[in-house]
């Protein structure tokens, strides 16, 4: 389904500087942005996020936050604009009815698809999800382009659990290139992972009607050589 007209919030004095996130789709009720990796979803230790930045262009409405990105990965990230849409989008989260796919960059060669099944725990002292006795989680990887060190893959996640993406690739011995936390062999300089939000898809939750929002490729010349050699199955 096309995305409805883009109409950028009105910008207001921030204490951010970085550009204006790209408005991917809004209408009544929901807002949806490009989020550039290095900018939390939300505030956190290192400071205000994208959701006090929403906030603060609409003073007017109550932004709400029914998912989150990591703060170095980037994509679609969702906002609602009252509690009424907020509830049900939590509400379509909770219940898996929000379809996500993900492209990421791993390393080594991934050669077939491949259904990922673990069960995962959240270690809250360190940060990270543990392969080890917790909550089911399921991921679906489609290999769509290698390198001489790198494969292109796109991942349909089933489910939201914590670093799910992350620590499912790892898990299966290919993490996310700049992704020490899971065992990448070397960090990136800006620190960001190359894990891109590409796309969610959902029902309307107030018109029932089916929404796909996609955010543009990442930026930078991996990306775009293996974009550019797996672009029919991207």
């Amino acid at each position: 389904m096309m995305c409805g007209p883009v109409v950028s919030p009105t910008r207001t004095n921030s204490t951010e500087h970085a550009p204006f996130p790209t408005v991917l789709y809004r209408d009544a009720g929901l807002l949806a942005v490009h989020k550039p990796n290095g900018v939390g979803s939300q505030h956190d230790r290192i400071g205000p996020g994208m959701l006090e930045r929403m906030q603060a262009a609409l003073p007017d409405r109550r932004v709400g936050l029914p998912h989150r990105l990591d703060r170095p990965v980037s994509g679609v990230l969702l906002f609602t604009l009252d509690a009424e849409h907020l509830a049900k989008m939590n509400a379509a989260f909770r219940g898996h009815r929000v379809h996500k796919t993900y492209w990421a960059i791993v390393e080594g060669a991934w050669a077939h698809h491949q259904v990922l099944e673990n069960d995962l725990h959240h270690d809250r002292r360190v940060r990270k999800a543990r392969v080890t006795t917790g909550n089911k989680a399921c991921s679906e990887v489609y290999p769509l382009a290698s390198g001489d060190r790198y494969t292109l893959v796109r991942v349909e996640a089933r489910g939201g659990l914590f670093h799910q993406v992350r620590a499912q690739l790892a898990a299966a011995g290919h993490p996310i290139k700049g992704d020490v936390k899971y065992g990448a062999r070397r960090g990136e300089k800006d620190r960001s992972i190359a894990l891109h939000a590409r796309c969610i898809a959902f029902d309307h939750p107030v018109s029932g009607e089916p929404v796909r929002i996609e955010a543009p490729a990442p930026e930078g010349p991996l990306w775009a050589v293996l974009l550019h050699t797996g672009a029919s199955g991207a």
